[in-house]
């Protein structure tokens, strides 16, 4: 996996965002980021092959089973990321203020992002139970929602 895109869109003598680099162990976390930019929306991000997968999902994460919201997959960004929280300065790429709205552990239970559709716990202070992530046939959009 790369930062290439996550890093090409940045000014770090500008912003207070990590650089990051890929790690070569993974250590399970997740984080789901508070994220007023142009519009309100939560980012969600699972730590991967050294990277923190990421999500845009402008109605946060489903907490109740049977809702279903849109996920749009974004850059991927580094783990240094899951502590991240501050104010993009105004000019910059996702411009706007960040907040921390959960974090914790995350486990696989069954398949993959490159199959298109995950199933996994999370174990957060808010967030807590089983989630599926299935991807649309335009391949950036995915569905979320609570499985139990």
């Amino acid at each position: 996996m790369s930062l290439k895109k996550y890093q090409a869109k940045r000014k770090f003598i500008k912003t207070t965002e990590p650089k990051g680099k890929v790690r070569k162990k993974n250590l399970s976390h997740f984080v789901v980021q508070k994220h007023q930019a142009r519009s309100l929306h939560y980012d969600f991000r699972l730590e991967l092959d050294g990277v923190l997968k990421s999500w845009a999902v402008p109605k946060g994460i489903p907490e109740k089973r049977g809702v279903k919201h849109l996920a749009v997959q974004v850059e991927d960004h580094p783990v240094e990321y899951f502590n991240f929280s501050g104010i993009i300065p105004e000019g910059e790429y996702g411009a706007g203020r960040v907040e921390i709205w959960d974090k914790g552990k995350w486990e696989l239970i069954k398949g993959s992002l490159k199959e298109g559709s995950i199933k996994f716990s999370l174990a957060g202070e808010r967030l807590k139970g089983e989630w599926v992530l299935v991807q649309l046939k335009d391949k950036k959009n995915w569905i979320i929602f609570k499985y139990q």
